[in-house]
C-alpha cells in the first residue's frame, strides 16, 4: 500500500508515518512544516517529503500521485487558535480539504482517513457522546471541522470515494510539543518542567476523554486496511479524568509539585467530555491500549529530553 499523509510532520501524522512504515508500507509525507517538524521524520529515510500547504494545487497533484489512500492530517487545530484566527482556519480546514478532495477526484485515488474532532458536538448534553449526539459547534475550529466532515462525504457519495472520519477526543503523547493554543498536556508538562504556574481555566472538575497518540495512529490504520467501513467515529479512550485528576498523576509520573492557579472558564471549552467507542470497535476492531498513568509517564520522559535538545 502507499499512502499519503498530509500534514505527516505534526504530532499524530508522524506517528501514524511510523507505524505505517513498520507495517512496510510506502509513504508520503506532505506538509507545509507550519506547525511540524522535519526532525520528527528524520528517523524515516525512505519515505518522500513534500513540502507543501494542502490549499496548493500543484502540490497536491504531486502528492497524491499513485497513491492508495490518504490520511488527512494537516489542519489549523484548536479551538482558542480558531477564535483568534477564525478566517485560516477556514481556509486551512476547509478549502484545504476540498482542494484535497478535489486532488483526489482527479487521480482516482478510493480512500481517505480523514481528521474530524469532537469539537464538532459543543456542549454535550448527554455522556458519553455516541457519534449521534446533536451536533452544535461553539468556536469556529468546530464548524470548520464539520463543514470538511460534510464535504468529505460529499464527495463519497458523489464520486464513490471511501471516507472514513475520525472524531479525535484529547489526543496526547510522544512528538507533542508545547504550543500555546495546544492541549493541555504539553501546556502542563511545559510549565511544570520549568517551574512556571499552572493555570486551570476554571475549577479542575471539568473533564476530558485523553487518549495516546499511538492508539489513535492504530485506529487510522485499522481504518484505512478494513473495507466497507465508510462514515464516522469517535476515536478517545472510552474513559474521562478531571483536569485536576490529570495534574495530579502528571504529578505522580514527574515527581515535580507545580503551583496551580485558577481563573474563569475559557470561551469554547466544554465542561464534560467522554466518548462512546463502540462504533469503530465493531467497524474495524479499535481498542485503546496505553492506560493514562503509562502514557503520561512515557510522554512526561520525552518532553523533558525534547526541552534538553531545544
Amino acid at each position: 500500500m502507499k499512502a499519503l499523509v498530509t500534514g505527516g510532520a505534526g504530532f499524530i501524522g508522524s506517528n501514524i508515518v511510523q507505524l505505517l512504515l513498520e507495517k512496510n508500507h510506502q509513504v508520503v509525507v506532505l506538509d507545509n512544516l507550519s506547525s511540524g517538524y522535519r526532525s520528527n521524520l528524520a528517523p524515516f529515510p525512505d519515505i518522500l517529503f513534500i513540502q507543501g500547504d494542502i490549499r496548493d494545487q500543484d502540490a497536491l497533484a504531486s502528492a497524491v500521485e499513485g497513491v492508495d489512500v490518504v490520511f488527512h492530517l494537516a489542519a489549523s487545530v484548536g479551538n482558542k487558535r480558531s477564535i483568534d484566527h477564525p478566517i485560516e482556519d477556514a481556509e486551512i480546514n476547509v478549502i484545504g480539504t476540498l482542494r484535497l478532495l478535489e486532488a483526489m477526484r482527479r487521480a482516482g485515488i478510493p480512500k481517505i482517513v480523514n481528521t474530524s474532532s469532537a469539537g464538532i458536538f459543543g456542549e454535550l448534553k448527554t455522556l458519553p457522546i455516541a457519534e449521534n449526539h446533536p451536533i452544535d459547534p461553539d468556536s469556529p475550529y468546530g464548524v470548520s471541522k464539520l463543514a470538511a466532515e460534510k464535504d468529505a462525504l460529499a464527495y463519497s457519495k458523489l464520486y464513490g470515494i471511501e471516507v472514513v472520519s475520525l472524531r479525535y477526543f484529547n489526543v496526547y503523547g510522544v512528538n507533542q510539543r508545547f504550543d500555546a493554543y495546544g492541549n493541555v498536556i504539553p501546556i502542563f508538562a511545559h510549565r511544570m518542567l520549568h517551574g512556571e504556574t499552572v493555570t486551570v481555566f476554571g475549577d479542575g472538575e471539568q473533564t476530558r476523554d485523553f487518549v495516546n497518540v499511538r492508539d489513535v495512529a492504530s485506529a487510522n490504520y485499522c481504518a484505512a486496511i478494513t473495507k466497507g467501513v465508510g462514515g464516522v467515529y469517535n476515536i478517545a479512550s472510552g474513559t474521562s479524568i478531571s483536569i485536576n485528576g490529570l495534574i495530579e498523576l502528571m504529578q505522580d509520573v514527574s515527581g515535580i509539585q507545580p503551583t496551580v492557579d485558577y481563573g474563569p472558564p475559557r470561551a469554547g471549552d466544554v465542561r464534560h467530555s467522554l466518548a462512546d467507542i463502540s462504533a469503530a470497535r465493531a467497524a474495524f476492531g479499535y481498542q485503546p491500549t496505553v492506560e493514562l498513568r503509562a502514557g503520561l509517564d512515557e510522554y512526561m520522559k520525552w518532553f523533558a529530553e525534547e526541552a534538553k535538545r531545544s
